[in-house]
């Protein structure tokens, strides 16, 4: 496992909580201006607002190297990983669509 995935890792067991009635997913985002991808933790209480800590950023912008990140972060973590700002992209080692539908907030 790479640096950058055990640092999310990490960082993400530390803030999981395992409280009931909370969901709890990673967000991933595209920064087109900055050339980075940005990790968040999402923290959502039944009833309560929507939570995001930030968890880390990638300044290696290739979605090769993001590949190989994500799948270490899938195979040391059981949470959904939302895609955010990957519009019309696809992985370039399974040529799956990465964004399966653009958000309205886009």
């Amino acid at each position: 496992m790479n640096n950058d995935a055990k640092l999310i890792v990490q960082r993400a067991n530390n803030l999981f909580k395992r409280l009931p009635r909370t969901q709890y997913h990673l967000q991933c985002t595209d920064d087109i201006y900055d050339k980075q991808y940005n990790f968040f933790f999402i923290t959502i209480p039944k009833g309560k607002r929507t939570h995001s800590d930030p968890l880390h950023s990638i300044t290696i912008h290739d979605l090769g190297y993001l590949e190989e990140v994500i799948k270490d972060i899938q195979s040391q973590l059981q949470l959904t990983i939302e895609y955010t700002g990957f519009t019309g992209q696809v992985w370039p080692e399974s040529q799956r669509e990465i964004q399966k539908k653009r958000r309205w907030d886009e």
